[in-house]
């Protein structure tokens, strides 16, 4: 856990040191160059947008509907139990009217969060499982991670409006058009590593509310059991179920469209056949070596969402929490 925070630091640390480098870049060669300025601001107001109607998006994407105690006293007790454990809010409850099974937690802050389940987890899970995966995502809101995630996506935002100004609308105005194809193409290139740091930082992100799921008491078998389940469920619905997910699948606990792909990596994990993978199943994971091959590593680094048998090796590591 500690040297999943010192990555996480680090890496905000490099974001923030490629806009420092490319404001000093621009700074030095083009004081006089305003545009760079707007971008930067619509870049933030873009933001700001995102942070204040992303909720009501994903509400109208995700057919979410909040529900009542009385109707789903199950899940209700879940969330209140977790909540009182973490110490946040209760967030709102709601329940997501498609078949694809998955939850996700989203909201502008800890007064505002809102914890959404499936209809179809909701028939795939059992108590113990269901209660292991609404921790994972009861933990990114107690680390705010949507907010995390938001600011530190600003980053590439204003890297790609820098390139496309300085490559295509800056060089027909000024006399020096060889530095700001030069400036154009550094700043490029910065939007293209930075993106794949913000997927690095959502991967940690994962993991991090796994080990939150743990901390409140979930056994670590339970929530891997939870994430077989999910690759399978997922890897069984239609291409038109995916792609109607497909813009908010970073909110899931999973990836849904790398489940087909990821039923090799974990077709060895339910050693008895019974459809989920117990404490004995997990313990077997934890005395495996596992490597992935060229492809896998290259899907992980464009993915939002960790290697599943590489994040299901990672709870085998953990202890259950006591209470």
């Amino acid at each position: 856990m500690i040297w999943l925070r010192f990555r996480m630091w680090l890496l905000v640390a490099v974001l923030f040191s490629f806009i420092y480098a490319i404001i000093t870049i621009i700074g030095t060669q083009f004081l006089q160059v305003s545009g760079f300025t707007f971008y930067v601001v619509l870049a933030a107001l873009m933001m700001l947008i995102q942070f204040l109607i992303g909720p009501k998006i994903v509400e109208w994407s995700m057919r979410v509907k909040y529900v009542k105690k009385e109707d789903y006293p199950r899940l209700f007790q879940m969330v209140e139990g977790l909540s009182r454990r973490a110490n946040i809010p209760m967030p709102r409850v709601c329940v997501a009217q498609i078949a694809l099974p998955n939850a996700f937690a989203f909201g502008r802050g800890l007064k505002d969060g809102r914890v959404c389940v499936t209809e179809g987890i909701l028939k795939l899970l059992d108590d113990g499982e269901l209660k292991a995966v609404l921790g994972h995502e009861l933990s990114h809101l107690k680390n705010r991670d949507v907010l995390t995630i938001t600011i530190l996506s600003v980053i590439p935002m204003i890297m790609y409006r820098i390139a496309w100004h300085f490559l295509f609308f800056s060089r027909s105005r000024d006399n020096r058009g060889g530095n700001t194809v030069l400036i154009g193409m550094a700043a490029f290139l910065f939007y293209f590593i930075t993106n794949l740091l913000v997927l690095y930082a959502s991967r940690i992100r994962e993991y991090f509310a796994d080990k939150g799921s743990i901390e409140l008491g979930n056994s670590p078998a339970n929530l891997a059991s939870s994430l077989y389940k999910l690759v399978y469920g997922s890897a069984r619905m239609s291409k038109g179920s995916l792609k109607e997910v497909e813009g908010l699948k970073a909110f899931f606990v999973n990836d849904p469209s790398r489940a087909s792909s990821e039923i090799r990596d974990l077709s060895g994990l339910d050693l008895n056949k019974d459809g989920s993978v117990d404490p004995l199943e997990l313990l077997q994971l934890k005395n495996r070596k596992v490597g992935l091959n060229f492809s896998d590593r290259m899907l992980e680094l464009l993915s939002t969402h960790p290697n599943m048998l590489k994040r299901i090796k990672r709870l085998s590591e953990y202890s259950p929490a006591s209470g």
